[in-house]
């Protein structure tokens, strides 16, 4: 390994960057934040099939936005998107965005997951993201929770319940990198029909149990719901206070894909709209090509660790369709 646990062994062990979390109870949805103090260098790499973004073209090397204020992961498919306008309205009240002339706009791209399916409230009639997505702006700070909530809220796997998950690392250059990942995956977390995590060899500690690899591997599970239901993706981000350009978050967020194969069996399918985001705040030096290279193994090491974690912290909740790890193994 390349790299050690760092203080919280959350994404906020990077400098400056809060995370919130609003979750509906009702609904069985939710929405998580990362913010910081000031505009940060992102990029974004997709590899599912089914994706639901707002403004990630914006994050593309060769165009004009440089920093972005905020990432959203929220539930809901595509009403979900609606919670990076709650996140929106409330930049703006604090007059953080994009200046143009005396205008500011702030820049919020976002991500979302499906979870409409999972015994939640949707007879609403105001979209109720747009609001979650404001309560999880307020929420930010550099401690926040994970397992079932925000985001994570109403997500599943093939097998068990999904949720939120975070992890981090510091690097042997002094610099840190952290994951924030939103797990509603078509495939499994877990081996089989026991409690040993796929991600198991990039476990550092006892983080999500300590029980080490599986003493063997199955064929992977196929749920027929999460297939005819569409019910899918995984979305998340990377984060560094290394100094990165945005062509190098967006190869930031492509070797962090890694961490979702390695933690998820199968990834990236047709029928999920897996995600990531790269952040990098700028407080540290560039790295150097050596440097970049490890920088991107470690984020898919601590990809791998926060799904996992995501599984193990999730909680059971009344009307749950799936058992959570806890309660069928812990």
């Amino acid at each position: 390994m390349t790299a050690t646990l760092d203080r919280r062994n959350l994404i906020t062990d990077v400098a400056g960057l809060r995370v919130g979390n609003a979750s509906d109870a009702r609904l069985r949805s939710g929405v998580t934040v990362l913010t910081a103090d000031a505009p940060f260098t992102a990029g974004v790499h997709l590899m599912g099939g089914a994706p639901g973004t707002r403004e990630t073209d914006l994050l593309a090397p060769d165009r004009v936005v440089g920093g972005v204020d905020a990432l959203v992961l929220s539930g809901g498919s595509a009403f979900g998107l609606d919670a990076a306008s709650g996140v929106a309205e409330g930049l703006r009240a604090a007059g953080r965005g994009f200046a143009v002339g005396e205008v500011r706009v702030p820049i919020v791209p976002a991500a979302i997951l499906f979870d409409l399916l999972n015994g939640g409230d949707q007879g609403w009639t105001d979209n109720p993201w747009k609001a979650l997505g404001h309560s999880a702006l307020s929420n930010a700070a550099a401690d926040f929770a994970i397992g079932s909530t925000g985001a994570g809220t109403g997500a599943t796997t093939a097998n068990l319940l999904g949720g939120l998950g975070s992890a981090s690392a510091l690097l042997p250059d002094g610099s840190t990198i952290g994951a924030l990942v939103a797990v509603n995956a078509l495939g499994s977390a877990t081996v089989g029909d026991g409690p040993h995590f796929w991600a198991a060899p990039f476990e550092v500690g006892v983080e999500f149990g300590g029980l080490g690899p599986a003493p063997h591997v199955p064929d992977p599970i196929k749920a027929p719901t999460k297939l005819t239901q569409h019910a899918n993706t995984t979305i998340g981000i990377v984060a560094t206070d290394a100094t990165l350009t945005k062509a190098h978050c967006t190869r930031l967020a492509t070797a962090a894909h890694d961490g979702f194969a390695r933690a998820l069996v199968p990834a990236h399918t047709l029928m999920d709209g897996d995600l990531i985001f790269a952040a990098a705040t700028g407080q540290r030096p560039a790295p150097d090509l050596a440097g970049q290279i490890t920088l991107g193994h470690v984020a898919a090491c601590v990809m791998a660790r926060a799904i996992a974690r995501a599984i193990f912290a999730a909680a059971p909740a009344p009307g749950d369709g799936l058992p959570a790890w806890q309660t069928r193994f812990g």
